[in-house]
């Protein structure tokens, strides 16, 4: 079945969206869609899994212990499991649009 990633794309500034487009046993992969949504204050994402991050519209800014990443449309991150990393910042004025691969 075709479909088209920036489809279902909603202005939403109180809730992230997430669409799980693939799953197996090894592998997830989702369309992960913020509207100037932002990862609480003290609050980081360290995960059992890998995580391949495509930043497809929009701006973002991961952080990490002892760096930051200013993500424009195009860049890409892989983050091994337990890294310690929190989105500092997503565009307020346009959706910020992920594709992230877990694995």
């Amino acid at each position: 079945m075709l479909n088209n990633i920036f489809e279902n794309i909603k202005i939403n500034k109180q809730d992230e969206q997430f669409f799980e487009l693939l799953k197996s046993d090894n592998i997830r992969v989702e369309k992960i869609v913020s509207n100037g949504q932002f990862s609480p204050k003290d609050f980081w994402y360290e995960q059992d899994e890998n995580e391949f991050v495509l930043l497809l519209k929009g701006e973002a800014i991961l952080e990490f212990e002892n760096k930051e990443y200013i993500l424009k449309e195009g860049d890409y991150l892989n983050i091994p499991q337990k890294i310690k990393h929190r989105v500092k910042y997503t565009s307020k004025n346009e959706p910020t649009i992920w594709l992230a691969i877990f694995y």
